[in-house]
């Protein structure tokens, strides 16, 4: 195993994201919201996703904050209500949900945790390499089949091995 495998990395603004959540002084909070899935693929959370970008809370008043994986996804409105849902079952009520577009969403922001989630479910995503390996079969000799996927964050592939059509989150 190389160095590259052994260490993760990630991006400054992944970082000051997981920073945020560490130094946050309501923890509790991001605890109720790791419960909130993704209405899209309901194996990873909203936080392993890298859309759940900070929690802050001002006497009763909480907000949240997240960032779609893209400008136009549609289920934004849906993580919203989630979210809203969540809190409101832990007693939390006065809470705002904005909508943050930079720095953009990136695949950087996939928890390892995320990536093997989506993997079982079928979804590749870009290896460190920039390979794309079938989340079916292990083959890197893929296919780009259409620039749009099941939603407008992934592209169609297929694998030249096992000729599985599969779901790629697109990096970004």
């Amino acid at each position: 195993m190389s160095i590259v495998e052994q260490i993760p990395l990630t991006n400054a603004e992944n970082i000051e994201r997981e920073n945020r959540r560490s130094n946050s002084s309501c923890l509790e909070i991001w605890s109720v919201l790791d419960q909130v899935k993704d209405p899209e693929i309901p194996v990873i959370t909203i936080w392993e996703l890298g859309v759940l970008q900070n929690v802050t809370r001002s006497g009763d008043h909480v907000t949240v904050t997240i960032t779609p994986t893209y400008s136009g996804c549609p289920a934004m409105e849906v993580i919203k209500e989630d979210i809203l849902v969540a809190l409101s079952s832990a007693g939390i009520n006065d809470v705002v949900v904005n909508t943050q577009l930079a720095p953009a969403w990136t695949t950087d922001w996939l928890s390892s945790k995320a990536k093997a989630s989506l993997k079982e479910f079928g979804i590749a995503t870009i290896n460190s390499d920039n390979t794309i390996v079938c989340p079916q079969c292990g083959c890197s000799k893929t296919n780009q089949i259409s620039e749009f996927g099941s939603t407008y964050c992934k592209a169609l592939y297929q694998c030249l091995e096992c000729h599985e059509a599969f779901d790629l989150f697109k990096s970004h």
